[in-house]
């Protein structure tokens, strides 16, 4: 089962390719005009130089025997435009098919691939920031749908847990004592611990020196140096973690991928660049020319590999995470959630990396995010002007949360009241970012987000909670309407229908676009069409029975495909609020 649009697109295929050769695209979409039009006459027209109503017409004549049953009504309009109208019953018959469907009429791709998918990135001993919010939630966004549809997908949380700020970092550790430091950072104030390293390393020689001798014994694998950053490590992933659990975001330690685990294969880097002849000296640098890249004065931009001392950089880093996940991983599409201002760094990490030979074109994907902004629409800050730890955000958003749900259901239990409050507060949180097309700024505001009215996760959440609702009341188990076939008598039971098999559709353009907000909009128009539905059509006191078990069965369609939309969002839907 699929959404009617392809289905009608895959049954008007061979009339078309009929008229106009072999691999000739219909292309059906939704129309206002109908219930879909397929524009591709037109398209034939320009290429045979014939009237795009004739070719329309031609096409009509082999299509009638293949859309019997299907549609009631097919016109030609415009110039070759096929308006399509679909019957009732078979907008039934599909629906109740995907009431039958653990995947709600989601097609598994024809294609399974194994993909990697790069997001979140904190830094050992900093504090995780509102900007980690985006590259986590939408990369886990991403993650579910890829695998919801099939495909094999790893995790990969490339962390930064290397390079010379970790002297200052250990010896801060050891004048702290290593309980102490632990302490310190398990109860997630990593911002101090950092500024507090920062501030010695800056005003006293001493120190400076002693951080300096550690980075040489780190970077030489002295074993005391490594178990002390190991110390650093382990209690920073810690506080990752809580983060991650009340975020409730997939990610776990098996998914690390720290800028340690490369550090090995650096020298390598520089010598397979070398070997196929990409490596240019620069100012004492060994870089590479990737082509088309060029500074403000207008000369070739270098992507720097090695610096003029014989250290490495992010670049070279990035360069062994692409043959690794080439290599030993043997990834068919790496998807890196990075923000946008990454966007030319990464674009030459793959062209060199498509000059070595090590990447085939398009295998790669950058998908970039804008910025959380505040009221003042510059970058969110906390109240003292830094950078918004995110832990700090997301208990804000449980405690408005909490006082939001005593306010719209203060009998709710105790215990109910809290998990119920931290769907919504995290939701909320989640939803207004990735309801945002991904690659725009957008502000923070908590009342709009909060809201349980206009394109908020609690409007969606409280849309499913209704439909719950409506079994709670009728005492019916809802298990037992999916063998309905609905009965679909009203415009408003029509257009509910015709919504939920475009789930389909929704999820695949979100994936194809890696865009999560146009599953976001789709849940939106869902929950308002339900709206529509249950005003006008009666569901527990329809006239009769069988109308009534057609409804309950729209209603019941509707709370899974509503709970599965959010799932693949990473956000929970409360049966009850």
């Amino acid at each position: 089962m699929a959404d009617p649009i392809v289905t009608v697109s895959e049954l008007l295929a061979p009339a078309f390719a009929a008229v106009g050769g072999p691999g000739v695209d219909p292309v059906v979409r939704p129309s206002d005009r109908a219930d879909a039009q397929a524009n591709g006459a037109l398209a034939i027209a320009k290429q045979l130089g014939q009237n795009p109503r004739q070719v329309a017409e031609a096409v009509l004549a082999i299509a009638r025997d293949l859309l019997v049953g299907v549609c009631s009504d097919i016109e030609i309009a415009g110039p070759g435009f096929l308006n399509l109208t679909f019957t009732n019953e078979f907008l039934a018959s599909q629906l109740a098919a995907a009431a039958n469907d653990s995947h709600l009429g989601v097609r598994s791709t024809p294609l399974v691939e194994h993909i990697v998918v790069d997001y979140s990135h904190p830094n050992v001993a900093k504090e995780m920031h509102v900007g980690h919010l985006r590259t986590t939630v939408i990369g886990d966004a991403i993650v579910r749908m890829l695998t919801f549809v099939g495909h094999r997908v790893t995790k990969e949380n490339h962390i930064g847990d290397w390079g010379t700020p970790f002297g200052m970092l250990i010896e801060h550790m050891l004048d702290l004592g290593e309980t102490e430091a632990a302490s310190e950072l398990s109860v997630g104030d990593l911002a101090g611990f950092y500024k507090a390293a920062r501030v010695k390393f800056e005003a006293g020689e001493a120190f400076g020196d002693r951080a300096r001798q550690r980075v040489v014994l780190l970077q030489g694998g002295d074993a005391e140096t490594l178990r002390l950053w190991g110390v650093l490590v382990a209690e920073s992933t810690r506080y990752f973690n809580t983060v991650y659990a009340t975020l409730g975001v997939l990610l776990t330690d098996a998914d690390l991928a720290p800028e340690s685990m490369y550090n090995p294969m650096l020298p390598d880097v520089v010598t397979r660049l070398r070997d196929v002849g990409l490596l240019r000296e620069s100012d004492g640098a060994q870089v590479v020319f990737p082509a088309g890249y060029l500074n403000r004065e207008g000369e070739p931009l270098p992507l720097i590999v090695q610096n003029s001392v014989g250290g490495y950089n992010y670049a070279t880093t990035d360069l062994a995470c692409v043959i690794d996940r080439v290599e030993r991983l043997k990834v068919d599409r790496m998807v890196y959630v990075v923000g946008a201002p990454q966007a030319q760094h990464l674009a030459m990490v793959f062209a060199v990396s498509e000059m070595a030979g090590w990447l085939a074109p398009g295998v790669a994907v950058h998908v970039a995010f804008g910025n959380v902004l505040g009221a003042d629409r510059k970058m969110l800050k906390s109240r003292s002007g830094e950078s918004l730890k995110l832990n700090e955000l997301l208990n804000e958003a449980l405690e408005r949360a909490e006082a939001a749900v005593v306010d719209k259901n203060p009998d709710l239990p105790a215990a109910e009241r809290t998990a119920v409050a931290h769907a919504i507060g995290i939701g909320a949180v989640k939803y207004a970012d990735l309801s945002t097309d991904r690659i725009k700024d957008y502000v923070f505001e908590w009342d709009r987000m909060l809201s349980f009215d206009g394109n908020t996760a609690p409007y969606l959440q409280y849309a499913h909670a209704r439909i719950c609702s409506i079994f709670r009341r009728a005492e019916v188990d809802r298990a037992s309407v999916r063998n309905s076939v609905p009965v679909l008598a009203t415009p408003q039971e029509r257009a509910l229908a015709l919504r939920l098999l475009a789930f389909d559709t929704a999820v695949w353009d979100t994936i194809d676009r890696y865009s999560p907000h146009r599953l976001c909009t789709y849940l939106f128009d869902l929950a308002q069409d339900f709206t529509g539905f249950y005003e006008h059509c009666p569901v527990l006191k329809a006239a009769d029975e069988a109308t009534k078990q057609s409804r309950l069965a729209l209603c019941d369609v509707t709370a899974r495909v509503m709970e599965k939309g959010l799932d693949l969002l990473g956000i929970s839907a409360p049966e009850r609020m």
